[in-house]
């Protein structure tokens, strides 16, 4: 009975994580596809090797603290059965929410999506005391200041490259002199977001050096080494005529199209570490319930199989149904190129490394449709198609409250059905 159970909440934890990866990782390739960096099918492979790393090696983190730290766990000491019903209820809702913005091409936040379904089912199951309402405070405020700040730092990005680079006489000559700047700017803010991570984990703690150093050390020797390929490069595309067969004759965008993609590697990386909590945080809650007959209190281990189970349905969702997404961000904001996908994906990791900083519970996807925005304003504000940012900002308003009234119907109609007393 126990396998039993077991299994079907981790089919449910699966069809999330898929509906996760169908939304959520247009965020990292979304740009670098709408600019031809990459093709569609390059962009599902990248990502999903990459998703799928950081979500099994790093997605321990923020499943431990969606588990336990949304809705108040004591409150379910004494009734665990109900916790566990709240969190299957979650499963559902998310996963119900997901698919529908996906179906739409709508680019929402699975982490607002989460903590809504909490947040419902917590208010019915233990009054309104049960739901950590500052968590819901920062949540509705990210909604504002998110895409603002992202847009305002793209825009200043873009405006630098633009008139530094692609406005001058000879561009070529200016990107020679701009390349390590832009390196030491990429692993500077990337490095910063995705390396402490990896030096959080236990078996760093004998090193010598402190482990926070490492993040900034290895970010200065990996700029060098980027600089020092991207000069390579540059003295090859130099020699390449422009009608030679690529997806940009420009050989300034082609280079930055490589800066792009591998920031895009990065962001995928790194959102796979993060995001996968938002899929298996309820999985894991429920496989403590059942395995030791009470609730969850403080951070725990997550298991590796559900860390493995979490990473392949968010690969398994992109492969099937990610396109969608992809192509909003993409393509139906602003037509994009190499410069300005890499702008845009600079300015969401600055905007997401100053929320983490600050603690401050923020979305990839608001900041990343915030940076596009920014760009488009700053290159012709008639070129930014409103009506698609009418339906992105619709879904981003409406989330938290479909997934908080799903998932409060769907814990009543569970209990009603499995705890009638």
């Amino acid at each position: 009975m126990l396998v039993l159970q077991l299994g079907l909440t981790a089919i449910l934890a699966f069809y999330l994580a898929s509906n996760l990866g169908a939304n959520d990782v247009a965020n990292a390739m979304g740009t670098s596809v709408g600019s031809k960096a990459v093709t569609l099918r390059q962009a599902l492979v990248i990502a999903g090797i990459l998703e799928f790393t950081g979500a099994v090696l790093f997605g321990h983190g923020v499943s431990s603290t969606l588990a336990t730290e949304v809705a108040n766990p004591e409150l379910f000491v004494d009734m665990p059965q109900l916790l566990m019903l709240g969190m299957i209820a979650v499963l559902l809702s998310c996963g119900l929410w997901l698919q529908i913005a996906t179906s739409r091409g709508w680019p929402v936040s699975s982490s607002h999506a989460v903590v809504g379904a909490i947040a419902g089912f917590s208010w019915v199951a233990a009054g309104f005391g049960a739901v950590d309402w500052s968590n819901i405070r920062l949540i509705s405020l990210a909604w504002v200041v998110t895409p603002l700040v992202s847009g305002i730092i793209a825009a200043g990005f873009y405006s630098v490259v633009r008139h530094s680079i692609l406005d001058r006489p000879n561009p070529i000559v200016q990107l020679r002199e701009w390349i390590p700047w832009l390196s030491t700017t990429l692993f500077s803010v990337f490095g910063i977001i995705v390396l402490p991570t990896l030096f959080q984990q236990p078996f760093f703690a004998a090193l010598p050096i402190p482990s926070h150093d490492l993040p900034l050390a290895t970010g200065a020797v990996a700029a060098v080494a980027l600089t020092i390929i991207s000069w390579r490069q540059l003295a090859r595309f130099t020699d390449i005529p422009n009608d030679q067969e690529s997806p940009f004759s420009n050989p300034v965008e082609r280079l930055l199209g490589r800066f792009q993609v591998l920031s895009a590697c990065f962001v995928a990386f790194a959102h796979g570490s993060n995001d996968v909590g938002n899929a298996i945080a309820p999985l894991a809650a429920i496989a403590y319930i059942l395995r030791t007959g009470s609730v969850p209190l403080t951070g725990f281990n997550v298991p590796l199989w559900i860390l493995i189970l979490g990473g392949g349905g968010i690969v398994f969702g992109l492969a099937i149904w990610g396109k969608n997404v992809i192509a909003t961000i993409g393509e139906n904001i602003i037509p994009l190129q190499p410069s300005s996908g890499f702008c845009a994906e600079l300015a969401t990791a600055t905007t997401i490394l100053m929320a983490s900083r600050l603690g401050i519970p923020v979305s990839t996807s608001h900041a990343l449709v915030g940076a596009v925005v920014g760009i488009g304003l700053t290159q012709d504000w008639k070129k930014v198609r409103l009506e698609t940012v009418q339906g992105i900002a619709l879904a981003w308003i409406i989330t938290l409250p479909v997934a908080a009234g799903l998932g409060a119907m769907i814990f009543i109609c569970l209990r009603l059905l499995f705890l009638p007393g």
